[in-house]
This record gives C-alpha cells, sequence and structure tokens, in this order.
C-alpha cells in the first residue's frame, strides 16, 4: 500500500487557485491512506509499508494542512470580501461555513494525530481507539467531501473571475512565502521533499 503522489506536474504558485485545488486532491489521498490503513490492520501490528503511510500521512496533516488553511483564511478569502456584489455576496456566507469546516477538521485531525501517534509508538491500540480513530476519519471524509465540492466548483471559479490578477498574484507568492520558497520555484505543490516527508500542500 504505497503512497500514490501522481504523475503529472501541478499548478505553480502564479496559478495559486489551482494549486489550491491541486492540494485538495492531496488531502483526498492521504485521508484515503489513513482509511486503508486504520481498516487493514484494526490496531494490530503494522506491516512496514503501513507504518510508512501512517507516518507520511500524519505528518502531511500535521504540517501541510494548517497552511493550506492559512492560504484560505488569511490570503483568499480576505480579499474576496473586498469586492462587492451579489455573488460575492452570496459565496461569502458559504465562506463562513468553510472557515468552521476548517476549525473541526483541526478539531478532527488532532482525535486522528493522538491515537495514530501511539500506534506508531506503542506498536498497537486498543478497540475503542480503533473505533475512535475511524469515527473522526469518517467525519474528516464527509466534511472534505462537501468543502472541497463548494471550493473547487464554486469558489475559486468565482475568485479566478472577480479578482484582479494583480490580487491573485498577491495570493500566490504569500502561499510561496508560507513554505519558505520563491514565488518562481519550480517545485510548486509537488516538491521533491512530499515523497520523504508528506510536507507538501
Amino acid at each position: 500500500m504505497s503512497i500514490q503522489i501522481g504523475d503529472k506536474p501541478g499548478n505553480g504558485f502564479d496559478n495559486p487557485l489551482g494549486l489550491l485545488s491541486d492540494c485538495h486532491r492531496r488531502i483526498e489521498r492521504f485521508l484515503g491512506n489513513l482509511q486503508q490503513v486504520a481498516d487493514q490492520a484494526e490496531g494490530g501490528a503494522l506491516t512496514d509499508d503501513q507504518r510508512h503511510t501512517l507516518e507520511i500521512s500524519l505528518r502531511y496533516f500535521r504540517k501541510a494542512v494548517p497552511r493550506h488553511t492559512q492560504d484560505e483564511e488569511a490570503s483568499l478569502f480576505p480579499r474576496m470580501r473586498r469586492i462587492v456584489n451579489d455573488e460575492i455576496k452570496s459565496a461569502l456566507n458559504q465562506i463562513q461555513a468553510l472557515e468552521a469546516d476548517h476549525q473541526r477538521a483541526a478539531e478532527l485531525h488532532a482525535v486522528v494525530d493522538k491515537i495514530g501517534s501511539r500506534w506508531l509508538e506503542k506498536g498497537g491500540i486498543s478497540a475503542e481507539e480503533v473505533v475512535r480513530m475511524k469515527v473522526a476519519l469518517g467525519e474528516l471524509e464527509g466534511l472534505y467531501s462537501n468543502h472541497i465540492a463548494l471550493e473547487d466548483h464554486e469558489v475559486f471559479p468565482l475568485a479566478g473571475r472577480e479578482l484582479p490578477a494583480d490580487q491573485i498574484e498577491a495570493i500566490g507568492r504569500e502561499m510561496a512565502k508560507r513554505r519558505g520558497l520563491s514565488y518562481e520555484d519550480p517545485l510548486r505543490c509537488r516538491t521533491r521533499r512530499e515523497g520523504k516527508d508528506g510536507n507538501a500542500a
């Protein structure tokens, strides 16, 4: 059960909205990896492949997803709020729900991270912890499914139509800075480090 990173290059910081959508695919992939480990190992001893998958997936959500949240809450959403038109106004009501989703996702990831880290450390977890982990992952799956669909199909396209080019460029530059990268960095969302530590988003 190896991690599948994907074959095609992602978008660069010069297309930050596309980059955010690329990172959604990564969120879906790593969440699926966690669910697969939980279903296959059932809290027992992990194979080497399962251990690697669990480690890299937990690390991804611990390190990369908070940056993705900041990309939206600190860079994208505030710029959308500055634009006054009916379509944006309607979207802003949905954006409030998206920000609530971010908070709930962080709480659920904390549960998964705590249990998953104990699993890696101890070599096994209790049946009760397996249930708690699966419940949290199931809620995350439902939350992300709705959240990602709304952003990919409504919020990001709207931002692309309504935000001026200089504001979209500013979002990309802020995203690059958040990752300690240059705006022109060719590594983009798929960094060389991703296969090593799941640290790209």
